[in-house]
């Protein structure tokens, strides 16, 4: 059978080439169940092959890769397959992501992060409008939904209701949450506890130091807060500006159609006002309660061996996870949409509906990552990787490895879609790859820059999930209006974010200064 044709022609639109390749590449689920067969097949071939990788302590370690096709390689396979290769794979990191959008779950069924985004957006000054809408977008990452659905069709009619062009509005909005998806000034989000606790396991697998490059032991969901609150201030000023100065001046005087949106679709209800009043008594219930716990049961103390031991920040994952918990309880107690402790189980219960897809996903990655480790060849890939790195130099240009990754990222970013799956598959090869070639590539680092990429391309892809929708809602004023007029509109974003944002990660790391606490 012969393969597809992926060339693009004259007559081929860069957005049709993406799809066209996008969808030669299979689901990454099937990715990892492809990879882990291969794993199998690789070491039975290498088996017992040995080399010398750089061990964290300045020595050395000698490496030998197992067949798994021996007895003992299938026993391990199937005695570790659930619990020690999933369910219980980096210490339970699955179910520390499971808590987590148990908190952010109430929160969001409740209506509270889509009754906040209106109030805000509401709001907003007319000529501030831009860069706040950018802003809101980001913040709305904690609830992508709400800021998809809610966000960016609301924007098109605040600018509709001003007599502007609704395309610009919604432009912004779709910049702010999608690409400004990895910032934030809320710590341990969603996204902060996948990156960081997969960094760690990526790092310790292979003996890289889990710390900064000063040695400061790195919290895995707070480990690029400095970064991340930079970074939504930078790309708040940079899409107000890209907004202000390129978009409404290509858009502002082209036609539009003012459609029939309603403006109560998107008002606040009085018994959303009314919501939020709870919301704020449960914000400071919360306060209190943290601020105790942190004083208190999870006060920091120094140990035995004089080390500072700070419970507080170890569980920062839980206590925030408790705040959203308790605001979005008290919000849809106000709002009558909690009038029985069942409803609440009920909100959880949908949430974790969402999560179908990361059980199944993880399942076959952790997996795959245990094998991979277990045999020996992902030691094996890392060490051909760095070599292969050193032999051209880079060792002495750790800057120009930063910049390499992020440009990789973003372009592989381009045809296939997932945060979690992409870092799954990059971080465990680059995380102990790049600290190898150099010791300034600490999995902060290299996470920083895969969150960069990331983020910065995610509106332009096809791939991205709400691509479609966000057309289709901005077809509401121009009909005619194509998938590469979309891009077209969005790349000038995609072009100045990842300028600017890879600027600002570099200064962070030419200047040592601490991604996060």
């Amino acid at each position: 059978m012969s393969s597809p044709d992926l060339t693009p022609t004259a007559g081929v639109s860069a957005r049709s080439f993406f799809e066209r390749v996008g969808h030669a590449i299979p689901d990454p689920v099937i990715i990892f169940i492809f990879l882990y067969v291969v794993c199998l097949i690789v070491s039975a071939s290498l088996g017992g092959t040995s080399f010398v990788t750089p061990a964290a302590n300045g020595e050395t370690s000698v490496h030998t890769i197992r067949n798994m096709f021996s007895y003992e390689g299938i026993f391990w396979i199937f005695q570790n397959a659930v619990l020690q290769n999933w369910l219980a794979f980096g210490g339970g990191v699955l179910g520390v992501i499971l808590v987590v959008m148990l908190g952010v779950g109430i929160a969001e069924e409740s209506g509270l992060l889509a009754a906040l985004i209106k109030k805000v957006a509401l709001q907003l000054n007319e000529r501030w409008l831009p860069a706040l809408l950018v802003f809101l977008g980001i913040m709305s990452s904690l609830a992508s939904d709400a800021g998809y659905l809610i966000l960016i069709p609301l924007a098109g009619m605040l600018y509709a209701g001003m007599g502007k062009n609704p395309i610009v509005g919604m432009a912004a909005a779709f910049a702010g949450v999608s690409a400004g998806f990895s910032a934030n000034l809320i710590p341990a989000t969603p996204i902060d506890v996948i990156i960081g606790m997969n960094a760690r396991l990526f790092a310790e697998q292979q003996g890289v130091p889990f710390t900064r490059i000063d040695g400061t032991p790195l919290q895995p969901a707070t480990m690029h807060y400095w970064f991340i609150v930079a970074s939504t201030f930078l790309l708040t000023i940079c899409g107000g500006l890209i907004t202000r100065l390129v978009v409404d001046k290509n858009w502002r005087d082209k036609e539009w159609n003012a459609g029939e949106e309603e403006q109560g679709d998107f008002s606040l209800s009085a018994l959303d006002h009314h919501g939020l009043k709870w919301a704020l008594v449960g914000l400071i219930i919360s306060a209190v309660l943290v601020t105790w716990l942190c004083q208190g049961p999870l006060a920091s103390f120094y140990g035995p061996d004089g080390k500072k031991i700070t419970p507080w920040l170890n569980n920062v994952i839980l206590l925030i996870t408790l705040v959203f918990a308790i605001c979005g309880i008290c919000f849809g107690i106000g709002t009558r949409r909690f009038t029985k402790a069942s409803d609440i189980v009920i909100a959880m219960t949908k949430q974790m509906d969402t999560m179908g897809y990361i059980l199944v996903l993880t399942f076959f990655c952790y997996n795959f990552l245990s094998l991979l480790n277990y045999s020996g060849l992902g030691a094996w890939i890392t060490w051909l990787g760095a070599r292969g790195l050193q032999i051209l130099g880079l060792q002495s240009w750790p800057v120009l490895l930063l910049i390499g990754f992020i440009l990789t990222t973003g372009v592989i970013n381009l045809f296939v879609g997932g945060l979690t799956s992409k870092w799954m598959l990059l971080g465990p090869i680059f995380v102990p790859m790049l600290y190898q070639v150099s010791a300034t590539m600490t999995p902060d680092i290299v996470a920083a820059a895969f969150r960069v990429a990331d983020s910065s391309t995610n509106i332009v892809t096809p791939m991205m999930t709400y691509a479609g929708v966000v057309l289709s809602f901005m077809r509401r004023y121009r009909p005619d209006l194509s998938p590469g007029d979309l891009i077209s509109i969005m790349w000038p974003y995609t072009a100045v974010f990842l300028v600017s944002w890879t600027a600002l990660l570099v200064v962070f790391f030419v200047m040592r200064w601490p991604l996060g606490f």
